[in-house]
């Protein structure tokens, strides 16, 4: 268990290292420590500054876009590669969620970034770590069937789908989050779960499993599309215990987390004909 005293020094520390008095989003970029750990002994994060000794904000200033952009791009610059959420969690002054939410979606600030430093001269070293944008209706993609031909054009008003799945409530792979939370929804009792509560927050859910006939335990749950997702999200592995996702690619998971990979589950499932 993560105590007061260990709290108060994050914050102090963390403190020093920004100049400024932390804001929440702030300490769980940078600290080592969980929000969950944190509000199980500061419900409020005001007070937790104040036993700090510290002066709390009056007032949250939200960034403008701009000041986002080029804290990312001096980010691409210093590491001389697009980061990964994680990476940036430590090297950026901001929190990835913050950028995520204002762009939509992670992997859309590089376009947005693109936008921001068209014509401006001071961000061409960064433009080049960049990936070329394609134009024209087709193109050329050696991941398609036919590597040699051109492929049609993604209509960006319309929805995409994951590959064809054999099952007749669930017709498409998923393609993000969402679709691999729906999903274990649906084959949760099936695969010996029983759910309890979910929430925006992590962990994303709270069920229950026999770990002996007529005993259950309760399990944390966190969902993400690739289990990799959960480092770059920045996620403590100590307040997990099962990642349900449906590509497993994240070979380093800590051994005590137990990985559920739906992809391979839809397989052997027993109404999976189509």
């Amino acid at each position: 268990m993560i105590s007061k005293k260990q709290i108060l020094q994050a914050i102090v520390s963390l403190a020093k290292k920004l100049s400024h008095t932390p804001s929440i989003l702030e300490f769980a970029a940078h600290a080592e420590i969980s929000r969950s750990s944190l509000f199980l002994l500061f419900p409020k994060w005001n007070d937790a500054v104040r036993a700090a000794g510290l002066r709390p904000n009056r007032l949250y200033v939200r960034s403008e876009d701009c000041e986002l952009l080029k804290d990312w791009g001096q980010t691409v610059r210093i590491k001389r590669v697009i980061p990964s959420r994680w990476a940036y969690r430590f090297a950026g002054k901001y929190y990835p969620l913050t950028l995520a939410k204002r762009f939509g979606g992670w992997d859309s600030v590089p376009q947005a970034f693109r936008k921001f430093a068209k014509g401006k001269p001071e961000w061409a070293d960064v433009l080049e770590f960049l990936p070329v944008q394609e134009c024209g209706p087709m193109k050329k993609d050696a991941s398609y069937p036919n590597p040699g031909k051109s492929h049609p054009a993604v209509f960006k008003d319309r929805a995409t789908y994951g590959s064809p799945l054999p099952l007749p409530e669930f017709r498409h792979e998923p393609v993000n989050e969402q679709g691999v939370v729906l999903l274990f929804g649906m084959l949760a009792k099936d695969l010996g779960y029983m759910i309890e509560a979910a929430q925006k927050g992590f962990p994303d859910c709270e069920a229950k499993r026999e770990v002996a006939p007529g005993r259950w335990q309760r399990v944390r749950i966190e969902f993400e599309f690739e289990s990799k997702n959960f480092r770059e999200h920045g996620h403590p592995p100590a307040d997990c215990d099962v990642i349900v996702c449906w590509r497993h690619n994240w070979d380093e998971c800590p051994p005590q987390i137990e990985v559920v990979k739906l992809s391979s589950m839809v397989k052997l499932w027993p109404n999976s004909a189509g």
